[in-house]
C-alpha cells in the first residue's frame, strides 16, 4: 500500500472543509485558516489545523514545505497571489478559487519551479470543463453551454437565494463581465443578461443568465459557440441587476459630508446583505447543473446532474460538488496520473477530462459519493 500523502487545504470554509474531510479518509491533511471556529470544528473530526495568514508569504511557504500537495480553497480576492506564491515555492496544487487573473499567466513561472497546478478546479468553472475536454478530443464540437447554481428549496423573498459558498465570490460573480464564444469570436456580455426561463422538470421553470465560468475555455478549445449561465429562481438577476447598477456592489469608497469613508460600497452592500444570505446548516438545498455539448454531425449530449444536502456529514450541495470534484483531481495528481497524462506547469481542468482514464476516476469518485449524473445522448 503507498503510504499516504501530506496535503495542506489552504481555507477551513464550506468547501475548504469537505474537501479537507474527504482527503483525510486517505491522506494526512492540514487545514490553515484565521477563522478559529471554523478550524475548532474540523479539529474535532480528527485533522491538524494551523492558524495562517495567506498574505503573510514567510509563513505560508514555511506551512507548506513538506507537503506533497496543497488545496488552495481561499476566496478569489486572495487566491491568484496566493496561487503565485505555492507555484513559486515549486508545490503541486490544485485550485478552485475564482479569481479573474489569467492562470495561464503563471505558466513559465510553474515550468521553471517544477509545480503542476490544476487551477480553477470545482464545479463551473470546474466540472463543466472537464465533460468539454472529454468531448472536444474529437474535435467536432460546434457547441458546448453549461448552466448551474446552487439554491434554497425554500426560497424567501424578495431575494429567493442564500449563498452555498463565499458571498463575497457570489458578488464578484454578479459583476464580473462574462466571456463567452459567439461564431467562432471571443464576445465579452454583462453579467446578469442574456436572462432565459428554463424548464427543468420537476424543479419548475428556472431563470438562467451570463456570468463568467467558463474560464480557461475560451483560450483552449476553439469551440465556435460556448457559454456558462447561472441558475436562479425568476426575478433574481433582474433585482441583483438594479443593485448593481445603482452602485451598491462598486468598489468605489463612500464620501459622507465630503469626508471619505474608510469602506467602500460594495463593503456596506456585502455588511447587509450576508446575513440574509447565509445558508443555515441544516437549511434544505439543491444544486442543479445541465451541460449541452453538440457536435458537427448534429449529436447531442446533455448531462443532468441534481444534488441535495447530504444528511449525514452535514456538507451543503454545492459544497459537494465542488469539493469532490477537487478531491478526485487531487487523487488523480497524488496517484501520479496528472503527470503521467503528459501534463505539467499550469493545467487547465479540460485538460484533465480530455484523458479518458482520469475522466472516468473522476465520474467514479461522484458517484461514490453519492451524486449522480444522468448523459443522455440524441441524433
Amino acid at each position: 500500500m503507498s503510504r499516504r500523502k501530506d496535503v495542506v487545504v489552504l481555507g477551513a470554509g464550506r468547501i475548504g472543509a469537505t474537501i479537507a474531510r474527504d482527503l483525510d479518509m486517505g491522506h494526512n491533511v492540514l487545514v490553515a485558516d484565521t477563522n478559529m471556529s471554523l478550524l475548532q470544528k474540523l479539529n474535532a473530526k480528527g485533522i491538524n489545523i494551523a492558524v495562517l495568514d495567506v498574505t503573510n508569504i514567510e509563513a505560508l511557504v514555511a506551512l507548506v514545505s513538506r507537503a506533497d500537495l496543497v488545496v488552495n480553497a481561499l476566496p478569489g480576492f486572495l487566491g491568484f497571489e496566493v496561487l503565485r506564491t505555492l507555484i513559486e515555492a515549486g508545490k503541486n496544487v490544485v485550485d478552485i478559487s475564482f479569481f479573474p487573473e489569467d492562470p495561464f499567466s503563471l505558466n513559465d513561472l510553474a515550468k521553471k519551479s517544477g509545480a503542476t497546478a490544476v487551477i480553477q478546479c470545482g464545479v463551473a468553472p470546474g466540472l463543466n470543463n472537464i465533460i468539454c475536454g472529454h468531448h472536444a478530443t474529437a474535435g467536432d464540437v460546434v457547441s458546448f453551454e453549461c448552466w448551474v447554481g446552487g439554491l434554497p428549496k425554500n426560497p424567501v423573498p424578495p431575494f429567493n437565494y442564500k449563498a452555498p459558498y463565499s458571498p463575497t465570490d457570489v458578488i464578484e460573480m454578479y459583476t464580473r463581465p462574462a466571456r463567452i464564444m459567439k461564431d467562432g469570436a471571443l464576445v465579452t456580455v454583462p453579467a446578469l443578461s442574456g436572462v432565459e426561463l428554463v424548464d427543468f422538470g420537476a424543479l419548475g421553470k428556472l431563470e438562467v443568465f451570463f456570468t463568467d465560468g467558463l474560464s480557461t475555455l475560451t483560450q483552449t478549445m476553439g469551440i465556435p459557440d460556448m457559454s456558462e449561465k447561472t441558475v436562479r429562481y425568476p426575478g433574481h438577476a433582474e433585482l441583483m441587476g438594479v443593485f448593481r447598477d445603482s452602485g451598491f456592489f462598486g468598489e468605489d469608497r463612500i464620501a459622507i459630508n465630503g469626508c471619505e469613508q474608510a469602506a467602500t460600497f460594495r463593503d456596506v452592500t456585502s455588511q447587509l446583505l450576508f446575513p440574509k444570505w447565509q445558508l443555515g446548516h441544516d437549511e434544505p438545498e439543491f444544486t442543479v447543473m445541465r451541460v449541452k455539448v453538440v457536435h458537427a454531425s448534429g449529436s447531442k449530449s446533455v448531462y443532468d446532474i441534481y444534488d441535495e444536502r447530504d444528511p449525514v456529514t452535514g456538507f451543503s450541495s454545492m459544497s459537494r460538488l465542488t469539493g469532490y470534484t477537487c478531491t478526485a483531481v487531487c487523487n488523480l495528481m497524488l496517484e501520479g496520473k496528472i503527470a503521467a497524462a503528459g501534463l505539467s506547469g499550469i493545467v487547465a481542468p479540460e485538460f484533465v477530462g480530455a484523458n479518458e482514464d482520469n475522466f472516468q476516476a473522476i465520474g467514479n469518485h461522484l458517484e461514490s459519493r453519492g451524486i449522480k449524473i444522468t448523459v443522455s445522448n440524441h441524433n
